[in-house]
């Protein structure tokens, strides 16, 4: 039986879910690879072990997540189960729903059927009475935007989920969807979206500035541009990187000349700095008021304890800020 480490919270930093009284880990774990039916289950628990003993308490996953669909939250449940049960009051679960789960036409997007079917799945698969945030996971342009906000509701009330959050949003409908929840009570704290140096877009569609606005959080996920600022592929393609073992998220195209001279430029800016290129890119969105908490995924503990470092430096100078700013995409 897993014991956790009495120091754990010394080690890490919490931020304030936006307005709320909501507090996140600055670094959170995403189980959204490695955690499927073809990791390896004593990876998976040494990763969960590492991260909550370093003050990880938010663990991450959606539906769909896997390999197969379901098996992360399937794994993660028989963690919770064997070792983290104890602990479940310490801890922040987050689901979601809104891509492709299962067939037919119930199994997609953001229909009250979709939403409350999904979550009451994902609390099975996990063996739990709640999530802590429930997110619907991407904007549905056909569903009318009340219904689905409506069904974030009834989760709430029901008890099934503590907070929502919505995911893949942009800023003017974020702005739609907020305005809804408030209408409803519903305590919706969160937006989760891909965001890195590499990656700018809700900087682009107003997300970020509405989340400011509003005084909602936005956790970050691939904030290591899948890998492009991992620091793995400055001297080639290792054999082992997911790019070889997997290519459905990055693929070699991407590495371009164009690219590679950026991320290099990127990773000088780091050693200058005394950092590696990975504490470089969470510490950039870190330093960031509206940045509640990055996402990180990993495939080994040791990934996750590199990743914890970038809180020891999130302070950068203008002409530092300007250069990463010049070499963004």
């Amino acid at each position: 039986m897993y014991i956790a480490n009495e120091k754990r919270y010394e080690k890490m930093k919490y931020n304030r879910c936006g307005m709320s009284g909501l507090m996140l880990p600055a670094v959170s774990l995403g189980l959204w690879h490695n955690f499927g039916d073809t990791g390896v289950y004593s990876n998976m628990e040494e990763m969960c072990f590492t991260a909550f003993d370093n003050g990880i308490t938010h663990f991450d996953l959606a539906n769909n997540y896997g390999p197969k669909y379901g098996s992360a939250e399937s794994n993660f449940g028989k963690l919770m189960k064997e070792h983290f049960m104890p602990y479940r009051d310490e801890m922040i679960i987050s689901t979601k729903a809104g891509y492709d789960m299962w067939p037919g036409p119930y199994g997609n997007w953001g229909s009250r059927k979709y939403l409350i079917a999904s979550l009451d799945q994902s609390l099975k698969r996990m063996g739990l009475d709640y999530v802590d945030i429930f997110y619907h996971h991407r904007m549905d342009p056909d569903t009318p935007l009340e219904e689905t906000m409506g069904a974030l509701a009834q989760i709430v009330t029901s008890g099934k989920a503590l907070y929502v959050g919505l995911s893949n949003y942009d800023g003017e409908t974020l702005e739609k969807a907020s305005a809804i929840l408030t209408k409803l009570n519903v305590p919706f704290v969160i937006n989760q979206n891909r965001y890195s140096i590499l990656d700018r877009t809700i900087e682009k569609n107003g997300l970020k500035q509405a989340a400011g606005k509003l005084g909602k959080g936005i956790i970050c996920f691939s904030p290591l541009a899948q890998g492009l600022l991992s620091g793995k592929y400055l001297n080639g393609i290792p054999e082992d990187s997911r790019m070889r073992t997997d290519g459905r998220f990055l693929k070699e195209s991407q590495l371009t000349d164009e690219n590679m001279t950026r991320i290099r430029k990127l990773a000088d800016i780091a050693e200058n700095r005394g950092q590696t290129l990975p504490e470089l890119a969470l510490a950039w969105l870190l330093r960031q008021d509206v940045i509640t908490s990055v996402l990180i995924g990993a495939s080994r503990p040791s990934q996750i304890i590199a990743n914890i470092k970038a809180l020891e430096n999130t302070g950068f100078t203008e002409d530092e800020l300007r250069e990463i700013d010049e070499l963004s995409l």
